[in-house]
């Protein structure tokens, strides 16, 4: 089974696959999305293209993903849309995935329908195709009346973590990369997981750099 994280690249404490960020002329760019990314700490942030790869992201998105899925290695892209709606990497771990990855993928083919492009078509076939995903496009939503938003709520071993998210664009992009550019910040929905989440910041910050780097909980 294919893994869509397992091959991320760690460095500076960083989830960072960024070819398209690398021109010259994007440096200002650069520098706002580290503000960016660096601000949202402890919790974590990535910044993604229109299909979901992965560009860039803070330490607080590498805490979260490593104490998930375990260490990551190097060189291999990632993209979230396959993480979150494939079998075997999120979704273990994802109490309420059927409501979560409904609103996603009917999020992605809100996108495939406004901008029309078969790399985007092709991203919406991909994530039916895999197992139960398409039910979960189809039921209704369980959490809906419960909270105002839907949270990501994650369980591994004893630690529960809840989690919503907002959407960040540029404001007048003229750059295609930049046109389909996303910050995704990932917020705390109780106290109870903030404080994991500053735990984790803590206890990173008291290890030796090396071993901070390989953490796995």
């Amino acid at each position: 089974m294919r893994n869509y994280l397992a091959g991320t690249h760690v460095a500076a404490s960083k989830l960072c696959i960024e070819p398209a960020l690398v021109a010259p002329e994007l440096g200002q760019i650069r520098r706002a999305l580290d503000y960016m990314l660096a601000q949202q700490e402890p919790f974590p942030a990535v910044a993604v293209d229109r299909h979901w790869n992965l560009l860039r992201s803070n330490s607080g998105a590498v805490r979260l993903v490593e104490f998930l899925v375990g260490p990551l290695a190097p060189d291999t892209p990632v993209n979230l849309a396959d993480a979150l709606v494939s079998p075997g990497v999120l979704r273990p771990y994802l109490l309420n995935w059927a409501d979560v990855v409904g609103y996603f993928v009917r999020s992605v083919e809100a996108d495939a329908a406004a901008d029309g492009t078969p790399e985007t078509a092709a991203l919406h076939e991909r994530l039916l195709a895999y197992e139960g995903v398409r039910a979960a496009v189809n039921a209704a939503p369980t959490e809906f009346a419960i909270t105002p938003v839907l949270p990501m709520h994650f369980r591994k071993g004893n630690i529960s973590l809840r989690l919503f998210t907002t959407i960040a664009t540029l404001g007048t992009p003229q750059d295609i990369t930049l046109q389909e550019l996303r910050v995704e910040c990932f917020f705390p929905m109780d106290d109870e997981t903030a404080g994991i989440l500053r735990g984790w910041l803590a206890e990173s910050q008291s290890m030796p750099p090396q071993l901070a780097k390989t953490r796995s909980s």
